[in-house]
């Protein structure tokens, strides 16, 4: 990689982590106040629509946007051509949500979720311009404007929330928090990106990119109907306040593992698409992104998990203590989450769809076997919760097969390269959650609990002189000294 595209890469992973965690403190201040304002129910009923949303989005916004990342040359005949796709599946996708809305609702014995899904439903159209947005951006490196539009965006779509339900809406000020969100990002990223659709479209570009991103479409909708299958199970099998519980739980960590892990695998596939012939330095850049992303979403679980009884009580209130349990499993899932998307990166970059299909195939099947064992046999949303920790655990073993013969670098070395912050991460929860027994007010305790973790992990990857910790340092060093030497220039 050329001095200059270095640079551009550790810019653009420095802009992704500010989205991230700009966005991520922003939904989480805004999702606090709606959860507090609006209760488990509340939350079940949107949890149990965005199941179908979420499936929907899929066709919309994978497949040909990561091909048209990946592949090497793209013209705006490809850019538009894959618009014009995207909001025509959108549309389609539309009208069959809005026939189902009826036969959705009685799942639940809800008829008014009819309404709420057909409005919701809307969000596939900004989806469709902001799949092709975020392929140009990623492209070109420009994450300074993704930055941009996420902050904004989320800051206004949090006020409308936020305003609804102190207003009474319920459940539709979470359906508006949604949908202002996508329309804004889509709005912004129309103003800041200098890419607009034009009145051009190639069957044959089409055909091309589906060859390579039909693959990982399918991929995709194994991965979220997976994922959502559980969070579909509880809402028809027990209830909207158990899916609320288990959705409010789940989404503390997932939230927090997206704006670290999200940021660098964000930024790592053009980069790595561009090394796909190399396969040396793509196992080079892949350990780094395993040991980077894993140095900082470890302790971030391992902390999590250590203070949520107390967290739960200053930020949600004690209506909310059910989710606990569900927050700490769900911590332990995420934690090995930067194994698997680095190595499913890797399989992407080189373009090897077809055996990223087969993995997913693979794993979906005995994911789904887990959960059918977990609903009948032992009948419980905890159940659920922990089988999906069982599945996560085999497929990070799976995942890093492929990598093995493609790259050389196996599950084996993978896990030897992350060891080192899973030591240090467990010994940081031990003494963390040792500290919960403190009688000490939950505000009071929880502050003292995130300051003695900060404190013991970092200070001891400085200490141990930690091989993640330095490349942080030096990394960040290298950006700062770049900004000054362009702020004397000009």
């Amino acid at each position: 990689m050329s001095e200059k595209r270095a640079n551009a890469a550790i810019s653009s992973l420095i802009f992704k982590f500010i989205e991230s965690f700009g966005s991520l403190i922003m939904s989480f201040v805004v999702g606090i106040i709606l959860a507090r304002l609006l209760g488990p129910t509340n939350y079940g009923v949107l949890s149990m629509l965005t199941v179908f949303i979420a499936i929907s989005q899929v066709f919309v916004q994978s497949g040909l946007n990561t091909a048209l990342i990946q592949k090497k040359e793209v013209d705006e005949t490809d850019l538009s051509s894959v618009f014009y796709v995207s909001l025509g599946i959108s549309a389609i996708l539309y009208l069959v949500l809005f026939l189902a809305a009826p036969a959705i609702g009685a799942l639940n014995d809800r008829p008014e979720l009819a309404a709420v899904l057909r409005v919701l439903a809307l969000i596939l159209f900004p989806g469709a311009l902001i799949s092709v947005q975020n392929a140009v951006v990623a492209r070109e490196m420009q994450f300074k404007k993704q930055m941009f539009a996420s902050l904004l965006s989320t800051a206004i779509s949090g006020s409308i929330g936020i305003i609804m339900a102190y207003a009474g809406f319920g459940y539709w000020a979470l359906v508006a928090h949604q949908l202002v969100n996508q329309l804004c990002v889509a709005i912004i990223l129309l103003i800041t990106v200098r890419w607009r659709p034009q009145l051009l479209f190639s069957k044959k570009r089409v055909a091309i990119l589906i060859s390579y991103g039909w693959k990982l479409l399918v991929s995709s909708l194994l991965e979220t109907g997976y994922n959502k299958l559980r969070e579909l199970v509880i809402g028809v099998k027990y209830d909207l306040d158990a899916l609320g519980v288990y959705s409010r739980g789940k989404q503390f960590p997932e939230v927090l593992m997206n704006a670290v892990n999200g940021s660098i695998q964000g930024v790592m596939l053009p980069v790595l698409s561009e090394k796909q012939d190399d396969p040396l330095r793509m196992k080079q850049m892949m350990r780094r992104s395993i040991t980077v992303s894993s140095f900082l979403v470890l302790p971030v679980m391992a902390g999590l998990a250590a203070v949520a009884e107390p967290l739960i009580i200053v930020l949600l209130t004690d209506e909310w203590l059910a989710c606990v349990p569900f927050l700490q499993i769900c911590c332990i899932d995420f934690a090995f989450y930067p194994i698997h998307v680095a190595n499913l990166q890797a399989i992407n970059a080189m373009g090897r769809s077809d055996v990223f299909l087969k993995l997913e195939l693979i794993k979906k099947s005995y994911g789904i076997v887990i959960l059918l064992v977990t609903v009948f046999f032992f009948d419980s949303v905890m159940a659920i919760a922990w089988g999906a920790v069982v599945s996560t655990l085999i497929s990070a073993f799976v995942n890093a097969t492929p990598n093995r013969k493609m790259l050389g670098y196996g599950y084996l070395e993978q896990m030897k390269d992350v060891l080192p912050s899973m030591a240090l991460a467990l010994l940081m929860f031990l003494c963390v959650n040792a500290l919960g027994t403190l009688p000490l007010a939950p505000f009071a305790l929880l502050v003292v609990q995130i300051v003695a973790g900060i404190m013991i992990y970092a200070g001891l990857a400085l200490l141990l002189k930690m091989e993640s910790a330095q490349y942080l340092i030096s990394t960040i060093k290298l950006l700062l000294a770049k900004r000054k030497g362009e702020g004397k220039k000009a």
